[in-house]
């Protein structure tokens, strides 16, 4: 087994899954699960299937055609708008995209065309936290823009909130949404089959117990992988936050000096340079003969496996600092061993570097789960 590695236990995914498709599903709100964290990993993507989710949703096309090779019975979403440059591998693999810009759409429309497929479209809309979407008095426009285009289908309108200034969903976002909805089918006499009301941010304002209008599908994936909520980083009732775990080795294991010694400067990961003024960080000289000591430890993970912020250690280890290959850890109570493993719960951003990084291994556990959905 690698030594540094993510441990994925597909029973407590499945369980995520499964509770998440019944409570929303209970209150008519569709899912597609968002595997870009994982680099839409089949393994877990096969295993949200199962578990009833009705679609997967995937910011790269290299992703979505990967994942269209599974032959996986479920449609593909591609959730970040698509590069103009890759627009017929867009229509060729994915059924459904995320669009904000009337050049893309038109380029999406001359492939299909091209293709003799029929490509879905679902337009996003502005609503504050100033990512993608069109801006609400440019939305009518491009909905006639795309309904005289017969290779496109209008699958509804969505909005983002929370990944670019942390703007929350309320009543009143969700609330807009719903009225351009309902403006739309109106004004035009279609129905959209989705109104997308955004991400795992949305839990909270669901569970509040908010009136949900016309919101019936979210794209989740932070939920479904950890469990949490983005926002305020909390756990999800009934839920599993320890379904992925990073696990790492210990590489030098010592009783050491609390403080450094030397001139200091700044390092290759410094979050704040020294103070121009002085030039250099204030530092002992020396190491001190009677300084304080503590039992310190060496792991062989690095910036470049993962984002350290982002670990939650074991209790009694503390996490000091990091460079390129090596994570310093604190030690309270037994000290570590070399060759010991530690094991650490990740945020959403560590996992999705983790994952991206070559030299963390992945290994599974767990199967499908027996319990069934657990309740809100």
């Amino acid at each position: 087994m690698s030594p540094l590695r993510l441990e994925i236990d597909l029973g407590l995914l499945h369980h995520n899954a499964s509770t998440l498709v019944d409570r929303l599903g209970r209150r008519g709100i569709a899912i597609t699960g968002v595997s870009k964290a994982t680099l839409g990993l089949p393994e877990i993507v096969q295993t949200w299937v199962a578990a009833g989710v009705g679609s997967i949703g995937e910011s790269r096309i290299e992703s979505i055609e990967a994942l269209a090779r599974l032959g996986l019975a479920v449609p593909l979403l591609l959730i970040r708008s698509p590069l103009l440059s890759q627009v017929d591998r867009v229509v060729a693999h994915a059924a459904i995209s995320c669009n904000s810009e009337v050049k893309v759409l038109k380029a999406l429309a001359a492939a299909a065309m091209r293709q003799g497929l029929r490509h879905g479209v679902l337009l996003m809309v502005e609503l504050g936290d100033l990512r993608e979407g069109l801006l609400v008095e440019e939305l009518e426009e491009v909905v006639q823009l795309v309904l005289g285009l017969p290779s496109l289908e209008l699958k509804g309108i969505g909005t983002n909130l929370g990944c670019q200034h942390g703007v929350a969903p309320d009543q009143a976002n969700m609330a807009v949404l719903t009225g351009l909805a309902n403006t739309l089918e109106r004004r035009f006499q279609v129905q959209l089959p989705w109104c997308s009301g955004g991400n795992s941010a949305n839990l909270p304002w669901l569970a509040s117990g908010a009136d949900l209008g016309r919101i019936n599908h979210l794209r989740l994936g932070e939920a479904l992988l950890l469990g949490r909520e983005p926002l305020g980083r909390t756990p999800i009732p009934g839920m599993h936050t320890d379904a992925i775990t990073l696990v790492a080795e210990v590489i030098e294991a010592k009783f050491k000096p609390v403080e450094p010694w030397g001139h200091r400067q700044h390092t290759s990961f410094s979050k704040q340079l020294p103070d121009p003024e002085l030039g250099q960080l204030p530092c002992a000289e020396l190491p001190p003969a009677h300084s304080p000591r503590a039992h310190r430890a060496l792991l062989a993970l690095g910036e470049q496996d993962v984002d350290p912020a982002g670990l939650t250690p074991a209790a009694g280890i503390s996490i000091l600092g990091a460079s390129s290959d090596h994570l310093l850890v604190g030690c309270e109570g037994a000290p570590l061993q070399v060759g010991d493993e530690q094991r650490f719960q990740l945020s959403y951003s560590a996992l999705l570097r983790a994952m991206t990084s070559p030299f963390v291994d992945r290994s599974f556990v767990g199967g499908p789960d027996q319990d069934g959905p657990a309740e809100w």
